[in-house]
């Protein structure tokens, strides 16, 4: 079996080199340009404005995107793609089946509208003062938590005291996409050995990790058995399902958490 492993710190510097590269890509990729906007207020008249309104400010179907917590959140689709492409079944929205072009150029779309819709509003929404965030009710938010959430979280333990730790912006954030929680693996040889340590990289062929002790390793991916245990994953699922009232709902709960 093939197996290599080397000192964290050669790894860090070719990873953030790595990293650094990628990250300048994509920042090109995605920067909207007036192209993009003007392909995504197409794409989306198309697609979403039956539900959503011509101008993203509601219809018939479809709520405001302008208020849209989740939409304002958003870094460059990551929020928004994930609505898109799985839908929200449980409010009757279905998966809708754009290209990852298409999305970037809808994201593009619904960052201008909502930069534009804050310059004409005094009241400047982009602000997001606790007075304009706290409108849910914070019993039904606790009703929703201990559904959906308790499996995994305790207002009594890891979020013990999280209204003090950040702005309200923040905190809304994070319960929609906590992205920086480390995934983790678990990987079993076929000599029968268990190494477990955090997620550094997979792809069809390949799988590695950094264990306890910084040592990075690589196995081919027909040679282990891996599981990786992303915690972030049940947040992503519930993007398909929230609601607006339940968005609200659930940030005025964890506000209760001082």
């Amino acid at each position: 079996m093939r197996q290599h492993s080397f000192a964290l710190r050669e790894f860090d510097f070719m990873r953030s080199v790595a990293a650094l590269l990628l990250f300048a890509s994509f920042a090109r990729a995605q920067a909207p340009t007036d192209d993009s906007v003007t392909r995504g207020r197409k794409q989306f008249a198309k697609t979403c404005s039956f539900c959503h309104g011509i101008d993203a400010t509601g219809g018939a179907e479809g709520p405001s995107l302008i208020r849209s917590a989740l939409v304002r959140h958003d870094r460059n689709g990551n929020l928004i793609a994930t609505v898109i492409h799985d839908g929200r079944p449980s409010k009757g929205m279905p998966p809708v089946p754009l290209t990852d072009p298409q999305i970037a150029d809808v994201v593009a779309f619904l960052h201008w509208t909502v930069d534009e819709a804050d310059k004409r509003s005094p009241e400047k929404p982009v602000g997001y003062s606790l007075q304009l965030l706290l409108t849910g009710n914070a019993e039904l938010g606790k009703t929703y938590f201990e559904r959906h959430c308790r499996s995994c979280h305790s207002p009594s333990g890891d979020l013990a005291g999280i209204a003090r730790k950040y702005e309200p912006s923040s905190l809304q954030a994070r319960f929609l996409y906590p992205g920086d929680v480390p995934k983790t693996v678990s990987v079993k040889t076929g000599s029968g050995e268990q190494i477990r340590g955090t997620f550094a990289y997979a792809d069809p062929f390949s799988i590695a990790l950094i264990d306890a002790k910084g040592w990075y390793h690589s196995w081919p991916r027909d040679q282990v058995q891996a599981t990786i245990d992303d915690p972030v994953a049940g947040h992503l699922r519930l993007l398909a399902e929230y609601s607006e009232a339940d968005l609200h709902n659930i940030f005025a709960y964890l506000e209760t958490l001082k």
